[in-house]
């Protein structure tokens, strides 16, 4: 700056021997190297035939010194007949042909080039070796290295380049060696001290200094005296000394007197009455006045009137300091009461908005209600088929009495998926798969899937689709069918079914994220005893087996309560079903039992974003009229992963060999994103068992499981890793897994 005032000094001091005839006649550039003369002559405010003026002279400099690449600028104005010539001399900074750093070895190179904006090509000036000087610096610090020393050498070669060398002397790390307080009478230091994450150097402390960290430790620190009823209580003055090589800080502190909480006035309140308002306040009289903890309900108070829609609502408080007590004075400000006047959704590309809109908790018409947003984002989001970034935009003001119209934003994802491949499990060994399926066909949130599954001890064909909005409605509808072979080597028989089923739901109005499901199926089986088999097969089994093909008609009832916050990652809520099926009696058919499964989960957010989630399962299934016995495909396996799962054990291995006719299953985890709710890591303990009767079941003597996990949502749907410990065999168990099973 310096250098272009003097530049313009001096340039008016020629202007004034020119001004009789200052036409531009000529313009002249001298001592570029590497700049081109027509870039130089493109940013000048001077043109040839046009009169010369200071404030031309002065704007061409600027915009010369602004493109960074010059050390000095002049313009030369000499007097000609007619006119005026002008020469732009300008002297050039050295082009970095090359760099490099030496002497460093607690930071690499490859950091260096995270952080410093510096590449071959660059000119080298002063403000970029002032910039790279304090770069370095700051990132040693980080470290704990506050005196390293930074020199650069420099080695011009042909054509106005040089050669760069960046010297780093990093010298001996800097640690805290004490910190001492001054100011505290009422708070001992050494309960000060513990609030702070910066420490003296320790055995359990590194001692090292982070200045963006004793920031904050300085804002803990009064916060802490907040919270005691030190409302008055601020930070002086600190310093931090070099002494002998360590730092010493000194923090001069004033407390003021301890607070008692007094009473509370509440004025300009019509909507709410003051009661209500005081509520919020848990404070007992001649409590410590806890500044924290009352501006927490003080936001709390003025989160009643947000819920309510008076977004414009504001809360204005005085403290009245008497003696040793604060007394409060809160003025609220109602202002108008803001409606919702229209909701947009943008993003959507593949969903359709119909879709998006049956997830909506909040109407047009309706009073804004901040939970009912959030309830709105959770559903849109539950649905699966957009990406984590939806959000409602800042609501729109559109009329004087402060009504909103609110746009919620959305990103599809991609959902269909084609695929074949390869898997392994011990019941049916190596089974290959072609699938195709879309859980969002054409944009109408229809659920449907192909799958053909093939190898030596199964064959499986499915077809599936759900429409879950039929007609516009909340109806849901839907179908499968199938024809399977499946053969179990355990039970030593093989069962064929064919046939398919329908279903229709509907949400209960009277309770929240409660639905009822109903389902019709009609399907034959046949079963054959596996030749070479060495299983003793039950009287029962081998009456199936000499009979052809059988008819099962059977009606279900399926209850459901889902009120997870997050399908994915749920912290909050639970998944509560009860699952009841008849065969035969008034359904007729071939076969006569009754099935019923129970299972609900709880999930809990802890510290951090770990959440704990927990499940109990229990199924229930007999024979009643002219059956003798339950079908050996309508029991329960328990073991391995899927809905009956317990991990640490291999599929079907829990429970009598030809199957229970009760289950209790008992499961735990403690998960915690990856990076996102895409991808999750988990550790866990299961436990469960299969028995004839209720009666046998015993608490001590449930099969157990334990180990960690992951699981990836992908296009494909939910894939998963666990690594499980059995612990009455003591052997370690793997697990693949597809689809969610909590």
């Amino acid at each position: 700056m310096k250098k272009i005032i003097i530049t313009i000094i001096l340039v008016g001091f020629a202007f004034l021997l020119v001004a009789q005839n200052s036409m531009v006649l000529d313009i002249k550039v001298v001592g570029n190297s590497n700049i081109e003369v027509d870039l130089i002559k493109s940013l000048l405010s001077l043109e040839i035939g046009e009169e010369l003026t200071r404030d031309d002279v002065s704007k061409s400099i600027k915009n010369l010194y602004q493109l960074g690449v010059f050390d000095d600028v002049q313009i030369d104005v000499q007097a000609i007949q007619n006119g005026v010539k002008i020469e732009v001399l300008v002297d050039e900074f050295p082009v970095m042909n090359t760099f490099k750093f030496d002497g460093n070895k607690k930071i690499k190179e490859n950091r260096f080039e995270e952080i410093l904006d510096i590449q071959e090509g660059m000119y080298w000036s002063p403000f970029l070796q002032s910039e790279i000087a304090n770069a370095i610096s700051e990132e040693y610090k980080t470290k704990g290295y506050h005196l390293v020393e930074i020199e650069f050498f420099t080695e011009k070669t042909a054509n106005n380049e040089l050669s760069l060398i960046i010297q780093i002397k990093e010298n001996t790390k800097v640690f805290v060696r004490k910190i001492n307080l001054f100011g505290n009478k009422l708070m001992r230091e050494k309960k000060i001290l513990k609030k702070m994450k910066t420490k003296k150097k320790a055995l359990f402390h590194s001692g090292k200094f982070e200045q963006e960290t004793f920031d904050e430790d300085l804002i803990e620190m009064i916060s802490h005296y907040n919270r005691k009823g030190f409302i008055d209580a601020r930070i002086l003055s600190w310093d931090k000394r070099l002494v002998n090589g360590e730092f010493v800080i000194d923090i001069y502190l004033f407390e003021g007197g301890i607070f008692h909480f007094g009473e509370i006035e509440v004025l300009g309140n019509e909507y709410f009455t003051q009661e209500s308002i005081v509520e919020k306040f848990t404070f007992d009289e001649n409590d410590i006045f806890d500044l924290e903890k009352f501006n927490e309900q003080l936001g709390a108070a003025n989160s009643m009137y947000y819920e309510e829609g008076f977004i414009y609502a504001n809360f204005e408080h005085e403290m009245e300091k008497s003696a040793n007590k604060v007394n409060i004075k809160i003025k609220v400000k109602e202002n108008n009461r803001a409606k919702v006047r229209k909701i947009n959704i943008v993003g959507n590309r593949k969903t359709k908005e119909k879709i998006i809109r049956h997830q909506l908790a909040i109407s047009p018409g309706n009073y804004f209600q901040q939970s009912k947003i959030m309830k709105t984002q959770q559903n849109i989001y539950n649905l699966g088929f957009f990406e984590p970034d939806l959000h409602l935009e800042n609501p729109e003001v559109i009329n004087q009495n402060g009504d909103v119209d609110l746009t919620f934003v959305v990103n599809d994802k991609t959902l269909g998926s084609a695929n074949g491949g390869v898997s392994y499990n011990v019941q049916d060994g190596i089974v290959g798969n072609l699938s195709v399926g879309h859980n969002n066909l054409f944009g109408n949130a229809w659920q449907s899937t192909v799958k053909w599954e093939f190898g030596g001890k199964t064959q499986n064909f499915t077809l599936n689709f759900t429409n879950p909005y039929f007609k516009d409605t909340n109806s849901l509808i839907g179908f499968d069918v199938y024809h399977t072979t499946r053969e179990s080597e355990a039970g030593g028989y093989k069962v064929a079914t064919r046939g398919g089923s329908f279903r229709f739901g509907r949400p209960l109005s009277f309770l929240n994220r409660a639905k009822l499901v109903m389902g019709y199926s009609l399907y034959n089986k046949k079963y054959d005893l596996l030749e070479n088999s060495t299983v003793d097969v039950s009287e029962s089994l081998t009456e199936l087996a000499e009979k052809s093909w059988q008819n099962t008609s059977s009606l279900s009832l399926t209850f459901s309560r889902d009120s997870r916050n997050n399908i994915f990652f749920p912290t909050a809520g639970s998944n509560f079903t009860i699952y009841s099926e008849i065969a035969g009696g008034l359904l007729q058919g071939d076969f006569n039992y009754y099935k019923q499964v129970a299972q609900v989960s709880w999930y809990v957010r802890t510290i951090w974003k770990l959440a704990l989630r927990t499940k109990w399962r229990a199924g229930y299934v007999t024979h009643f009229g002219e059956s003798n016995d339950v079908p050996v495909d309508e029991r329960f396996y328990l073991g391995g992963t899927g809905i009956d799962g317990i991990r640490g054990w291999a599929d079907r291995s829990v429970g009598p060999v030809t199957g229970s006719l009760r289950e209790v299953i008992f499961s735990t985890e403690y998960a915690a994103p990856i990076g996102s709710d895409q991808i999750i890591g988990l550790i866990f303990f299961d436990a469960g068992n299969g028995y004839e009767k209720f009666e046998k079941f015993n608490f001590w003597d449930m099969k157990t499981g334990a180990g960690a996990g992951i699981r990836v949502n992908s296009p494909f749907g939910l894939i998963g890793f666990d690594y499980a410990w059995n612990f009455e065999t003591g052997e370690w168990v793997p697990h693949f897994q597809f689809g969610t099973t909590f």
